[in-house]
């Protein structure tokens, strides 16, 4: 089946405390890379998320974004510097000692020293997290596959109707190929009849059209755009990842093209190798978007 690199998933998970949500968007991509945003306490699960994904995603740029509605998944807890706290104390009494002061440190006067008090943040963890948010990372995986194998199929559909008619133009070059070299041989004969005054032997004919027809022979070329299709089509079948094979396919298809234009000297040939172009140019841009 073929797959489109190009997909987006969205799904939620939630108990009473909490709601969980798992957004994952997907483009193409020569590689697999990931980017996963979630909040700082569950950073923890990244890798498991990655592996996750990595049961549904093969290839593309992958961005997944993790938020959480509900309970804090911090708490806050107010710490004393006591050390700090000492040497203020300590210094007020040095003061009270060196100016003969009566008044006496009170609770107050501590509460206005803001720098001994620190809040610290500790991570909690609500019952259950892990697994709402594996619930809602699943379902949004399966959600980007429904619309990454829709698009896939939309792209197989469209090239193969590219194949057929690149297909149909190659049997139409197959047909028309043998009658260059006998245009080529008819062309020569009236030429040499010219220079010659008729007086022109058959063997010179043969040798000249022999030369000819082995400098644009593409029979060989033909053979192999042949084979690249079938190949092509038999690979549009396959379960694993093809957008790298097919790439290549495209590549080697576009190779044989491009010498068929150099080696024909025919321009209903060359107008040929023209639309073939055009097609291969369609079947890339289709397959850079295939897992």
């Amino acid at each position: 089946m073929v797959t489109s690199m190009t997909g987006y998933g969205r799904e939620e998970a939630e108990n009473e405390q909490v709601r969980v949500f798992a957004e994952i968007k997907t483009v193409n991509h020569r590689f697999c890379e990931y980017t996963i945003r979630m909040p700082r306490q569950l950073l923890v699960l990244e890798e498991k998320v990655k592996k996750k994904a990595n049961q549904y995603i093969r290839r593309g740029r992958v961005e997944i974004f993790i938020t959480v509605e509900g309970e804090s998944l911090v708490s806050k807890k107010v710490k004393i510097d006591w050390d700090l706290a000492d040497q203020y104390v300590g210094l007020m009494d040095e003061v009270k000692g060196k100016y003969n002061l009566e008044s006496s440190i009170t609770l107050q006067d501590m509460l206005q020293l803001e720098s001994i008090f620190m809040t610290e943040e500790v991570p909690v963890v609500p019952a259950d997290l892990e697994s709402l948010l594996m619930k809602a990372v699943t379902g949004a995986l399966e959600n980007l596959k429904k619309m990454r194998d829709l698009e896939g199929q939309e792209l197989a559909s469209d090239m193969k109707r590219q194949l057929e008619k690149f297909g149909e133009i190659v049997a139409g070059v197959k047909m028309h190929a043998p009658s260059v070299i006998e245009k080529y041989k008819a062309r020569l004969e009236i030429k040499l009849a010219e220079l010659t005054d008729g007086l022109i032997e058959d063997s010179r004919i043969v040798t000249e059209a022999a030369i000819f027809a082995d400098k644009c022979d593409i029979n060989e070329e033909l053979t192999r755009l042949d084979s690249h299709l079938q190949q092509f089509s038999r690979t549009l079948t396959h379960s694993e990842p093809i957008g790298r094979k097919l790439d290549f396919l495209v590549q080697e298809m576009n190779r044989e093209v491009n010498t068929i234009g150099s080696k024909a000297n025919d321009s209903a040939i060359t107008k040929d190798v023209v639309e073939m172009k055009s097609l291969l140019e369609k079947l890339k841009e289709q397959v850079q978007n295939i897992e």
